[in-house]
């Protein structure tokens, strides 16, 4: 995948000192070079990610300060990339949403790139609740389930939020499928039910339907469960999907042992790290180590593998 970079700071200053020195040439003639998207080299991608934003992962943290982003306020943001010719996606992610005006607006977002870019994929992780909790209004489930999931091309809930959208219970594998073949039903062609404790284990369940006319290809991975509590595990775990699915569309299983891999790597050293620290981590939620896991996101060492139905 690729994605928009700043020049380090003294390539940026040889760029303005090249500019000026155009013999001859005022400001109003130069004008910005196409947009990188439309150049990108085939098998590249552009993801654009709408979901909440903060300076420092807030779950968790008893003062929470900032804004939040209403429906029109992220239209007018999608004006602007249109303005300037910038909606060339070729995936769109989306995460936590806390109101129905900007879910709303997701669909008139949905619609507007794929009238530039009928190929896109939409990824949706329909953060909603977790253990029997909702996060989000009440009123958002039904969104959710009438218009967001209709559209996406792979979602990524776990066993609460797989239950809310389909309305019946999962605490079986048979019934964590049944979940993936009723979601297939409703739009998507790939569901993953991230994350599923029954038994003392815990369970991944993963399924593409890859065409209409056969049934899904359909699997599930078991992982150990580390005794901790973390922050951003969600997110991160879509983003890999999406990351992994780039390179291997048609491998749906493939890509989630590597999701699960890199995941898993991260967890380890974020626990390794905070005991490290001498910070207990029985009682406190932790923040996943993003940056010091960098190599284990680009090159997972794959050890829980999965097994198809």
């Amino acid at each position: 995948m690729r994605s928009l970079c700043t020049l380090p700071h003294s390539r940026g200053l040889a760029a303005v000192r090249l500019l000026a020195g155009f013999s001859k040439t005022s400001r109003s003639q130069v004008r910005m070079a196409p947009p990188l998207c439309v150049a990108l080299p085939k098998g590249k991608g552009r993801v654009l990610s709408i979901q909440s934003h903060t300076v420092q992962e807030s779950a968790g943290y008893p003062t929470v300060r900032g804004q939040v982003l209403n429906g029109e306020q992220l239209w007018d943001l999608i004006e602007g990339l249109q303005a300037n010719d910038l909606l060339c996606y070729t995936h769109l992610l989306t995460g936590y949403i806390g109101s129905v005006s900007f879910l709303d607006t997701i669909l008139r977002v949905v619609e507007k790139l794929r009238s530039v870019n009928p190929d896109l994929i939409y990824v949706c992780d329909p953060v909603m609740g977790d253990e029997g909790k909702l996060y989000i209004p009440p009123e958002l489930v039904s969104v959710y389930r009438e218009k967001v999931i209709p559209l996406a091309s792979m979602i990524t809930p776990n066993q609460f939020e797989a239950e809310n959208l389909t309305g019946f219970r999962v605490t079986s594998e048979a019934e964590g499928l049944r979940a993936c073949n009723a979601l297939h039903a409703a739009g998507p062609s790939k569901v993953v039910i991230t994350s599923l404790e029954m038994d003392g284990r815990l369970m991944l369940i993963g399924s593409h339907k890859k065409t209409k006319e056969h049934p899904p290809e359909q699997f599930k991975i078991v992982m150990q469960k580390i005794p901790a509590y973390f922050s951003g595990t969600g997110d991160l775990m879509t983003a890999l999907l999406l990351g992994w699915s780039s390179k291997y569309p048609e491998e749906l299983w493939r890509v989630a042992e590597l999701a699960v891999a890199s995941l898993q790597a991260v967890l380890c050293r974020t626990i390794c790290d905070y005991d490290a620290a001498k910070i207990e981590i029985a009682t406190n939620k932790l923040e996943i180590q993003l940056i010091q896991s960098q190599d284990d996101i680009r090159t997972p060492q794959v050890t829980y593998f999965a097994e198809r139905y």
